[in-house]
């Protein structure tokens, strides 16, 4: 057999399960998840290396309507995943998510490369309100691979695992074996930090937050971090701090255990607050949080 590789982008909606089928499909909590839409904010790469192939994922923000910059940063990021793909995931979930919207239809259909469409969550719903879902999924998309999974349950992952290294064309790996990921450590730090504000804090506040990696030390028995919180205005910063700092101690107690079973050691982790004012219309904070081009 020929080795293959090649670019698989999974894209969909926001709260259908991309990350968590990313995760499931790469073997390693790469995307952060939580139950609140716009978990995902970033393009990340997931690595998939055997004898024969290489997979690189791309986890990608959910399709919305952009309200800010910061999501037209955002979609930047999911329409460059339609032009750059070998292989086009697109995830879909049953109710309100189901339904594919025009413009991203016009995207799909234009697609000159494999499309795989998976319907996530099925452990959900009964057999026959799945096999409704394929059938009009097929009819839409006659081109299209369509199959039901449950990224959470892993029910049908390795199915799917199968099918898309049937589709990867022959190439050489594009990256050395033993690599997981495109992303640094900093950025996966920075992203258990922003998985515990999703999880703690409520409303608007946790989608008002950006967090910085400001220094990293590495020693041969503990990692010395110091992350800073950005907020958007003055009054979110109590908020995130919470009375006596209780708040911002417990998101910092979550993210440092996260953070010691992801790098295999003790680590120190320092959480500070500041405001970067309305800094998701801000080009400036934009270009430095990486959400658009220097």
């Amino acid at each position: 057999m020929n080795h293959k590789a090649g670019f698989v982008n999974i894209v969909g909606k926001p709260n259908v399960g991309k990350s968590t089928l990313m995760n499931a499909l790469v073997g390693e909590n790469l995307s952060i998840i939580t139950s609140k839409a716009q978990t995902t904010r970033h393009r990340i790469m997931g690595i998939v290396t055997g004898d024969n192939f290489q997979i690189v994922y791309s986890d990608t923000p959910g399709i919305l309507k952009p309200a800010y910059k910061l999501h037209k940063g955002m979609m930047d990021a999911v329409e460059g995943s339609f032009t750059d793909a070998d292989v086009v995931i697109y995830v879909s979930e049953p109710g309100l998510n189901s339904t594919i919207e025009e413009e991203t239809m016009a995207k799909i259909q234009n697609l000159e490369v494999p499309l795989l469409i998976l319907i996530n969550k099925v452990d959900t719903i009964d057999n026959d309100h799945a096999n409704r879902l394929v059938e009009e999924f097929r009819k839409l998309l006659p081109n299209a691979l369509v199959a039901t999974v449950s990224a959470l349950k892993k029910w049908n992952i390795e199915t799917v695992f199968k099918k898309i290294i049937e589709l990867l064309p022959e190439s050489p790996a594009f990256y050395p074996e033993g690599e997981l990921s495109d992303k640094s450590v900093r950025f996966f730090v920075s992203e258990i930090i922003r998985e515990k504000i999703l999880l703690n804090y409520e409303k608007e506040v946790p989608y008002c937050c950006e967090v910085v990696i400001s220094e990293y030390k590495e020693e041969p028995k503990i990692d010395r971090i110091t992350a800073i919180i950005y907020v958007a205005r003055d009054s979110q910063k109590g908020i995130v701090i919470g009375h006596q700092g209780a708040k911002l101690k417990k998101v910092g107690t979550e993210a440092r255990i996260d953070a010691e079973e992801m790098l295999g050691k003790k680590v120190f982790l320092e959480l500070q607050v500041k405001v970067a004012k309305d800094w998701r219309e801000d080009d400036k904070f934009l270009k430095r949080f990486g959400y658009l081009g220097k």
